[in-house]
C-alpha cells in the first residue's frame, strides 16, 4: 500500500507563505496515474477540500476560500504533490493532509491520505 507523508508545515505570521510537500513511496499502481489532493482540518472542524490536480498537473481546482492565494502541483519524476501557500491568514490555522485519488471536493472520492502537518499562522 503506498504512504504519503506531508511536511513544510510550521509557525508563519499572516501575509507569510509556506510550501507544503507530500511524498508518496513507490508502491504499486505509479504516483503519475492518480489525481490528488489537499484537505485541511481545524479545531472542531470537518475536514475540507483545499485544492485538487489531476494526474499530469493538466488540471487543477480551489476552494474559494483558497483562489488566487494557493497554487497545488505536482512532479511525477519525485513522486512529490506541492501546496503553494501566500498571504496566508489566521483562519488557515490547520492540520493539512494530501490524498490520492480524485480531485473532488469530497473526502470519500480519496482512499489514501497522510498523516497531516500542522499549519499555524499567527495574526
Amino acid at each position: 500500500q503506498v504512504q504519503l507523508v506531508e511536511s513544510g508545515g510550521g509557525l508563519v505570521q499572516a501575509g507569510g507563505s509556506l510550501r507544503l510537500s507530500c511524498a508518496a513511496s513507490a508502491s504499486g499502481r505509479t504516483f503519475s496515474s492518480y489525481a490528488m489532493g489537499w484537505f485541511c482540518q481545524a479545531p472542531g472542524k470537518e475536514r475540507e477540500f483545499v485544492a485538487g490536480i489531476n494526474y499530469n498537473g493538466g488540471r487543477t481546482n480551489y476552494a474559494d476560500s483558497v483562489k488566487g492565494r494557493f497554487t497545488i502541483s505536482r512532479d511525477n519524476a519525485k513522486r512529490t504533490v506541492y501546496l503553494q501557500m501566500n498571504s496566508l491568514k489566521p483562519e488557515d490555522t490547520a492540520v493539512y493532509y494530501c490524498a490520492r485519488g480524485s480531485m473532488l471536493t469530497e473526502a470519500s472520492a480519496y482512499d489514501v491520505w497522510g498523516r497531516g502537518t500542522q499549519v499555524t499562522v499567527s495574526s
